[in-house]
């Protein structure tokens, strides 16, 4: 996993340095919109972080937004046809869809984090 993201109340944010301004700064991630943050430090960035989070729910809530993006639960994935001749081929041995032996490895992926 990245490690440089914050996490608070569900929330990921981004973590960025700006040589030239001489700044930590970073990003909502997961959200419709642009929540940005940015701190002189590292302890002022994740007090900038968590002050966003707060302020954007503040702001969800005002208006009737739900704050986490919605995922539909279906993307398209490039990946090499060669790869792509392979997975269906295994999928095929294994008696399963394409989708599902995708949806598995993911599955796999993100829950040995």
């Amino acid at each position: 996993m990245k490690n440089n993201m914050l996490t608070y109340k569900d929330f990921l944010g981004s973590v960025e340095y700006s040589a030239s301004d001489e700044c930590f700064y970073g990003k909502l991630i997961g959200t419709t919109d642009l929540v940005t943050y940015e701190g002189d430090n590292v302890q002022g960035l994740k007090i900038a972080f968590r002050e966003a989070v707060e302020d954007y729910l503040v702001l969800c809530k005002e208006v009737g937004k739900i704050p986490q993006k919605v995922y539909k639960g279906s993307f398209n994935v490039r990946i090499s046809p060669d790869l792509h001749k392979e997975a269906a081929l295994l999928a095929v041995r294994k008696g399963v869809s394409l989708n599902s032996l995708v949806e598995k490895a993911i599955y796999d992926e993100v829950n040995a984090s």
